[in-house]
């Protein structure tokens, strides 16, 4: 009887699930949220670009807000029409949508009117918003020739179905210490507008800590020697701030007999590892590599150096606890230290690095920029030197290839169709950024947290065994960011507490 109750409850929530969001709501609430909240979010942070001409003359363009019209297609004779993916499939073209962007040009310190600029054509997800098929019910689907029970979550580019795979990775900003091969390791991986940048600290045999981070640093950095270049310089200090019991302090002093005793001899050994030989701008060029490079997610800026000074310290401190007994080793492969990173962030980190790359929209606006001032022309609107094109091969070629930020691949693919069911496994398949031509056994193995949340059975054999996963079918993704989840949970919980109160 219980059996049957438990049954009922199951195909009831499942049932429910399904009918409110669909099977592949995991891909569509992502893009959902990117293109109404994230995509404009993005623009706000990057704020501005400025362009510095030969001249020395300064352009600042300001980003302001961002709108999307329908999906259509620019035809042969210069016309635009709306399309629908059934044209797109048939006609082998990308169903994209133009993004367009009020820019506010500041000339010399001047402010003119902003303008509004087609800056590039974001690809629609299939029954996403920007799509008219989320729109249509079943028999309107019929009509303009969709199938009504198609999920929607994928793409269309030059006619073909592109699916975004779910990129399993390092819960950001979350610091997880392991014991590797008897070597005390904590790894963390640092997350500041959509670039993330690896840290890994070792503690050796000899007791030294040190940091590899980013990949500007070849070589490991003392920490201590960053805890005092970051702000804190006294030895007092430091062991204070590491660790004042003193079982722990003596590994402390270890570390700081093996650094730089001053400030300039700390600096000295960072611009070492660096590579840095220019003596005269040496603390210039090291604290512009702490600033922006090391533990982003607490700042960027000269006043977070106090902060990253304190969180090494609090690594170390526990990196020593570790060695000593006195707090458990984490696993990393416990699901809790991981995170899914979904349609939305992923072709976030495409418009980003388009946008602030080296090779991205800033140079082509200073190459265009030049050559209108060469020809003695002056600039008038500002769609003359913002090429859509920029962001549109970008995009395209990524997402044609699978090849992604982060020397990332297979994130991409073409969707299956062999069946229904094997379209479903594909669009809720998971990957694991571990390469699979190494063993990794621990990784492949099937983990206790995976439970509910990842399919404990169907995973392909060979080389990617346990590297790929899917999820399971009544799991769900959050796709807020974490201040918002934390804000409804807060939320919920009050109206839990109030309702009991009455």
């Amino acid at each position: 009887m219980v059996s049957n109750k438990k049954n009922t409850l199951l195909k009831s929530y499942l049932n429910e699930l399904l009918r409110l969001k669909g099977r592949a709501w995991h891909q569509l609430g992502s893009y959902n949220y990117y293109v109404t909240e994230g995509l404009q979010k993005t623009l706000y942070d990057i704020e501005k670009i400025n362009i510095i001409m030969p001249t020395e003359e300064e352009i600042i363009l300001r980003f302001g807000r961002v709108e999307f019209d329908k999906p259509q297609i620019k035809e042969a004779d210069g016309s635009t029409r709306y399309i629908l993916p059934s044209e797109a499939r048939i006609r082998n073209i990308t169903y994209s949508s133009p993004m367009v962007v009020s820019v506010t040009p500041i000339y010399d310190g001047v402010e003119k009117e902003p303008e509004s600029v087609i800056m590039g054509h974001l690809p629609v997800m299939v029954k996403s918003v920007l799509c008219p098929l989320s729109k249509m019910n079943r028999e309107e689907l019929i009509e303009v020739g969709e199938d009504p029970d198609d999920p929607g979550g994928y793409f269309i580019i030059n006619g073909t179905e592109r699916v975004m795979i779910l990129a399993e990775d390092l819960a950001a900003g979350k610091v997880t210490y392991m014991e590797e091969d008897g070597i005390i390791v904590a790894r963390l991986n640092s997350e500041k507008g959509g670039f993330v940048q690896r840290h890994q600290f070792e503690r050796k045999d000899y007791g030294v800590i040190t940091a590899k981070f980013s990949n500007v640093v070849d070589d490991a950095v003392n920490v201590v020697d960053l805890i005092r270049v970051l702000g804190v310089k006294t030895d007092k200090d430091i062991v204070s701030l590491i660790s004042p019991d003193e079982m722990e302090s003596e590994d402390v002093l270890i570390n700081i007999y093996s650094s730089g005793r001053t400030y300039e001899e700390s600096l000295e050994n960072i611009a070492k590892k660096l590579r840095i030989r220019d003596k005269e701008n040496m603390e210039d060029r090291v604290l512009h590599v702490l600033d922006n490079y090391l533990l982003t997610h607490l700042g960027t800026n000269p006043e977070s150096r106090i902060k990253k000074a304190e969180l090494l310290a609090i690594i170390m401190k526990n990196m020593i606890k570790l060695h000593y007994g006195k707090i458990e080793k984490e696993d990393i492969d416990h699901y809790g230290n991981k995170r899914v990173k979904l349609s939305g962030e992923l072709i976030d980190q495409l418009i980003r690095t388009v946008i602030v790359g080296k090779w991205g929209l800033v140079s082509r606006l200073q190459y265009s920029y030049q050559k209108i001032m060469k020809r003695g022309r002056k600039l008038g609107r500002l769609q003359s030197i913002i090429s859509p094109e920029v962001l549109d091969t970008h995009l395209l070629r990524s997402m044609a290839t699978g090849a992604w930020v982060g020397n990332r691949t297979g994130i991409s693919q073409r969707l299956e169709r062999t069946n229904f069911i094997r379209t479903m496994a594909h669009l809720r398949s998971i990957v694991s950024p571990l390469a699979s031509t190494q063993e990794h056994f621990e990784a492949r193995e099937l983990h206790p947290t995976k439970f509910g949340r990842v399919c404990a059975v169907r995973t392909p054999e060979g080389q990617n065994i346990g590297l790929r996963n899917y999820l399971s079918v009544g799991a769900e993704i959050s796709v807020l960011p974490n201040e918002k989840i934390i804000d409804k949970a807060i939320e919920d919980v009050k109206a839990v507490l109030k309702k009991y109160q009455e």
